[in-house]
């Protein structure tokens, strides 16, 4: 347990923040040739490493999302929890990359699958093109501890974009920021009730005449947004509130009439749409992450999800239609699958081992992106599942991990490991 939690402080010292993860791929590199394994690369930065001619592979993203201050890490634990300070932890996925760290340094025969720039799109799985000799994969990606996830949504991002005609207006305006929110996982957490920056600006201003000089709101397109600043011009005084701090100013500033991107903001539906009360997570969901308006040009962005490739349709057309409605134009991307749950042998064998070293397990499916949805459609002769230890509020700066849940998580995937040793 100690190695693992040493070698998770060696790689959150080694920034990677999505697109910017190259150093720790190669200090992953390093690792894995200095202990003897053969090591692949391709083009999106992909990592395969492996030894001998497994039956087994292991599969985690080595990129993080960056909040608050990361990648400047300083981490601290709590009640048997680590956490970083004012920062997300990293220990989604940092922690998996750890404990595989600790399964090459036993020169276990594996393969091992690291992703790069899985948080903004899953990008290294969607390019992934290894000839891998595995039949079963491992992926490391879950978030709490005995249960074995055969399942998880699909999504895709749903960005909108108008130019309005502005005036330059000089005079007194207010400055608002909203901040102190706990921010979440706009998966996972999505039904957590947790503030929206953007929707309480906009419940703040509904019935308001404001004009709006400018908005910048959101953090990360897959993070329920914390933190807006604005500065609006309004005919009726506006007085700080709990979150929302008002402060008067005066100026030069290009305005428009800001009736429409409240309606817009305000009107828009989000969080929790449908709720799957089968597999008793919801069904399908949206954030309202991002909103960035300068010189009469406003830009949104939204992340949704669904547990049917039919429902994430539903969604991509009723959310194209909402922004069209309004006049803006709408692109799509970052699409991936979701991943139809299925218990098989090889989900079997993980919740027996789940169950000799916890006492239970249940399956589960996800309502966030795996990556098994999409290595599954390139690899079908693979079979697939999830397992991970407890991580609460990634994507935020409350993330931490529960530090007894990563030492029998660990048992776990050695007993697995184990299991499909030739």
């Amino acid at each position: 347990m100690q190695k693992i939690l040493n070698y998770f402080q060696q790689i959150i010292q080694i920034p990677h923040c999505s697109q910017d993860a190259s150093k720790l791929k190669d200090f992953l590199i390093t690792f894995a040739k200095e202990r003897g394994y053969e090591v692949q690369t391709d083009e999106v930065e992909n990592l395969l490493i492996k030894k001998g001619k497994p039956l087994l592979a292991l599969q985690a993203h080595y990129d993080m999302v960056c909040v608050g201050e990361a990648p400047k890490l300083e981490t601290f634990i709590e009640n048997g929890w680590m956490m970083a300070n004012n920062s997300t932890l990293g220990a989604d996925n940092g922690i998996a990359i750890s404990m595989m760290m600790a399964l090459m340094d036993e020169g276990k025969e594996c393969e091992f699958l690291f992703t790069s720039d899985e948080e903004i799109g899953l990008i290294g799985a969607l390019a992934l093109e290894f000839s891998l000799d595995s039949k079963y994969m491992l992926n490391l990606d879950s978030e709490d501890e005995a249960e074995v996830y055969i399942g998880c949504a699909g999504g895709i991002d749903i960005d909108a974009l108008k130019n309005y005609e502005s005036v330059l207006k000089s005079g007194s305006f207010y400055e608002i920021i909203i901040s102190g929110l706990a921010g979440g996982h706009s998966g996972v957490d999505i039904d957590k009730d947790i503030l929206n920056a953007i929707k309480l600006f906009a419940t703040f201003l509904k019935d308001k005449e404001v004009q709006i000089a400018s908005i910048d709101a959101g953090e990360r397109v897959n993070s329920i947004p914390v933190n807006l600043k604005a500065i609006v011009a309004s005919k009726t005084s506006l007085k700080s509130e709990k979150y929302i701090q008002v402060k008067e100013i005066n100026g030069d500033f290009k305005v428009v009439d800001g009736k429409e991107i409240i309606t817009i903001l305000d009107k828009f539906k989000n969080g929790v749409i449908s709720f799957n009360k089968e597999l008793n997570i919801p069904d399908t969901s949206i954030n309202l992450a991002i909103v960035l308006f300068k010189d009469g040009e406003l830009k949104i962005q939204t992340s949704a999800r669904a547990m049917s490739d039919k429902g994430l349709v539903k969604m991509q057309d009723e959310y194209q239609n909402y922004f069209k409605n309004f006049g803006l134009k709408v692109n799509c991307q970052g699409k991936y699958p979701a991943w139809k749950p299925e218990i098989n042998s090889f989900s079997k064998e993980i919740e027996k081992a789940m169950i000799s070293v916890f006492g239970k397990s249940e399956f589960k499916a996800i309502h966030a992106g795996l990556e098994c949805a999409i290595i599954s459609k390139k690899y079908p002769n693979i079979k697939f599942t999830s397992i991970g230890p407890n991580i609460k509020f990634p994507h935020s700066v409350r993330e931490k991990v529960e530090l007894v849940s990563v030492e029998k998580i660990y048992k776990v995937i050695q007993k697995v490991v184990e299991a499909y040793e030739k």
